[in-house]
């Protein structure tokens, strides 16, 4: 029987107040850059014309994904730092794993989408202008939202209806779904089934499809005649790489593999990186090794200092 008015206790880290301080001061930096560049890179894409193309529209929902993401998580984590109790309510721990797999799958499916866009860019660029037309794209980013909701419906569902009888102690500074299985005295096979099988299903089916577009990118790029333009390709194609390799990767270490349900110390370290770290990257990653980026920054930021 599921117990509605249970309350969570979300432990968090371990370690006396020197150590909660600096954690506190580490996330609190990490989330202010996250969402001071996610909302710049929002801002830029939105204000500058040149920047209305299919590759920032998928960038910019990109931004707004990662800054929904950590604000689901970073605020209650940073209360909880100072705080005695720690308490999460049921209602309020199934709305916040809602949400991160909600928004973590739509994330993964995004990369997905964009590597597919430089793939048409680069492979195609006859076809590109009809193929990624702005109803095309409006519809791929639906998908990676609507793929996002199913995931999310799914997981939600199987895991909060598991009884948790032995203990409301969540071994974790949010309420994830392998120290949320680990709560339940009941019997989890088939929600690890469903944790590795869609989630594994999802990010190895990115993976690969990520992987085949690049491959069929590096050798279009290899066999450009000009040097100036493909430093260029390599370098918007770089930043979208090193994107999904540290996202994926990340992902993948927690909720692919069935190594995941032992490590919960590790897990919370990797969870950091891709719940904070990652989102905080993405905007530098692209704002930096990105030219066009990086003059409409330099053109926003000539307008703002006008009379």
């Amino acid at each position: 029987i599921v117990n509605y008015t249970l309350n969570f206790v979300l432990e968090g880290f371990e370690g006396g107040l020197e150590t909660q301080a600096l954690l506190f001061a580490v996330f609190l930096a990490l989330y202010m850059v996250t969402v001071l560049g996610n909302l710049l890179m929002i801002i830029v894409i939105t204000l500058d014309a040149r920047l209305h193309s299919p590759m920032y529209f998928f960038l910019k929902n990109l931004s707004f994904v990662d800054l929904c993401y950590s604000s689901v998580i970073a605020p209650k984590a940073l209360a909880n730092f100072f705080s005695s109790s720690k308490v999460i309510t049921f209602a309020g721990c199934a709305m916040q794993f809602s949400f991160l797999s909600l928004l973590g799958t739509t994330e993964a499916f995004l990369l997905g989408v964009m590597a597919y866009d430089r793939f048409m860019a680069i492979c195609n660029p006859l076809r590109y202008p009809i193929t990624m037309c702005q109803s095309a794209c409006t519809c791929l980013v639906l998908g990676a939202y609507c793929g996002g909701c199913f995931n999310s419906v799914v997981q939600t569902s199987f895991t909060f209806h598991l009884p948790f009888c032995s203990s409301n102690r969540i071994n974790h500074f949010f309420c994830d779904v392998v120290p949320l299985l680990k709560l339940s005295c009941g019997n989890t096979a088939i929600n690890e089934l469903l944790l590795f099988g869609i989630c594994g299903l999802i990010i190895v089916g990115l993976a690969f499809m990520v992987l085949i577009s690049y491959g069929y990118i590096i050798v279009t790029i290899l066999r450009m005649g000009s040097g100036a333009r493909r430093r260029k390709v390599f370098s918007t194609c770089g930043s979208h790489m090193t994107a999904v390799t540290l996202f994926f990767g990340t992902v993948f270490v927690m909720y692919a593999q069935p190594g995941a349900i032992e490590s919960m110390e590790q897990g919370k370290v990797v969870s950091v990186f891709y719940t904070l770290v990652i989102p905080m990257l993405n905007p530098l990653i692209y704002s930096l090794r990105n030219k066009d980026v990086k003059e409409a920054l330099r053109r926003l930021g000539k307008l703002s200092l006008r009379p």
